[in-house]
């Protein structure tokens, strides 16, 4: 195992110029210096236990810890994530007083952007290069990103074909969906024998006829922004993976409750409207529901359904449109941030002021769009608390598992120009070396050719 990178300045990482590098961390020399002595390099570091410092005459129980602990991050960096650039490597020692972590290693919150008032303010106010104490917050780490690179050990190399199965699971999911609505809508009960249900919202909400399409003019809103956010943010295709995986779920999720209950149509302005349809063949059946699909189950877009009531898919959509853009950008985007949440409120609003859903439609929308995005957050973010538990995850999580097999910590909300990423695939996939040499500017090499050693 080559460690001859984890010394930072001295390529040999000979003893001595280990303990020179522990001496610019901050150790004090006579801890340095006992490791110069018993010869210890970047690579025996690393294979340290606790016997062996005490073999060493460190007595002191509390410094044995915290070494061992560096040992342990030292470890773990070793093991899954890839240094930016020879002699470019986040330090992982500080001093003995104040155990810290140099560079851009960052705590995060365990609940992802959904974080305390302070947690924010910490986040915010860290500079790159600055040192921040482990013991203040759950030890978890920012995943590592250059800031000069394009290229981040955040996850190596995201696979597009992952995406593209992520993409195909929602194209799935939504397909099942508009094909269990039309069958919803054929066992919607008779509104002349079965009329709306109490409801404590609605009874007392009075009917807006275009409230239905405000709502879906604050779903396309959302989506406007979450584009925008995905084309410019740098690691857009975990992003695209991770919100295709959830809205799949959710949907699929949606298609099972919807089917399981009928509930009768929740407005009385939907009895001309909302009348069981009668399809005489599978066929029929079939052009329905691509009809849904293709129409996006939008009233914007000519699509009517009913039937479709626990849980709302409206909400759903806004809810997760909404995490999804708080997520993955900064936390100090504060007015992106309200006006986004003041739409995710209105898009509800909306939904119930259109008698269009029953209120326990909207609240088990909202509930399980949010579990579900918070839950994969923060498994995905925190990892490496259950590598020793791998067998486990991939039994219970199997999607998730498959997924995030690489993912190694929280993305960072990094934005970077997405022609850059264009001219990039031409230059290492298309073009003859020697034409892209002239045509586009040396930028990041082209790891999908050649390793970074």
């Amino acid at each position: 195992m080559d460690l001859s990178f984890l010394s930072d300045g001295h390529k040999d990482c000979s003893p001595v110029s280990f303990a020179l590098w522990l001496k610019e961390c901050g150790f004090k020399a006579p801890l340095c210096d006992l490791f110069e002595q018993h010869a210890i390099d970047g690579e025996s570091f690393g294979l340290l236990n606790e016997n062996d410092l005490r073999e060493m005459g460190i007595e002191q129980i509390g410094l044995r810890k915290r070494i061992l602990f560096l040992i342990d991050q030292w470890r773990s960096y070793v093991k899954h994530q890839k240094p930016q650039s020879p002699g470019e490597i986040p330090s992982l020692v500080g001093p003995t007083n104040d155990l810290t972590v140099a560079t851009h290693v960052r705590p995060f919150a365990p609940n992802s952007r959904i974080r305390t008032k302070s947690d924010r303010t910490y986040n915010s106010s860290l500079a790159y290069g600055e040192r921040v104490s482990l013991f203040e917050r759950p030890v978890a780490y920012r995943c590592l990103s250059s800031q000069s690179e394009s290229y981040s050990v955040c996850e190596n190399n995201p696979k597009l074909w992952k995406v593209a199965v992520s993409a195909f699971y929602a194209m799935f999911a939504f397909s099942i969906t508009s094909f269990v609505m039309v069958l919803v809508h054929e066992r919607l009960p008779d509104m002349s024998k079965y009329p709306p249900l109490p409801d404590i919202l609605l009874d007392n909400l009075p009917y807006i006829p275009w409230a239905f399409e405000a709502a879906e003019v604050v779903a396309v809103a959302l989506l406007a922004i979450w584009l925008a956010v995905l084309a410019f943010h740098r690691h857009r295709f975990i992003l695209l993976r991770r919100y295709c995986s959830l809205l799949g779920t959710v949907f699929l999720l949606r298609s099972v409750t919807m089917f399981i209950t009928s509930l009768s149509a929740p407005g009385r302005h939907l009895s001309t409207e909302c009348r069981p349809f009668v399809f005489h063949s599978f066929s029929e059946r079939l052009l329905r529901a691509a009809e849904i699909f293709f129409g996006l189950g939008m009233t914007l877009r000519g699509v009517r359904t009913c039937g479709d009531y626990i849980f709302s898919g409206h909400t759903a959509v806004i809810t997760m449109l909404n995490f999804f853009i708080t997520e993955y950008t900064p936390a100090n985007f504060h007015p992106l941030h309200t006006f986004t949440w003041i739409l995710n409120v209105f898009g509800v609003f909306f939904i119930l002021a259109a008698h269009e859903h029953y209120s326990i439609d909207v609240f088990v929308a909202v509930y399980i769009t949010s579990r579900l995005f918070l839950y994969y957050h923060w498994l995905a973010n925190n990892q490496f608390l259950m590598r020793q538990d791998k067998q486990r995850a991939r039994i219970w999580f199997p999607l998730f598992a498959f997924f995030e097999s690489e993912s190694r910590g929280s993305v960072p909300p990094e934005f970077s120009n997405p022609f850059d990423g264009l001219l990039q695939f031409l230059k290492c996939h298309l073009l003859p070396r020697h034409v892209s040499r002239i045509l586009i500017p040396p930028r990041a090499p082209c790891y999908f050719h050649e390793k970074v050693n």
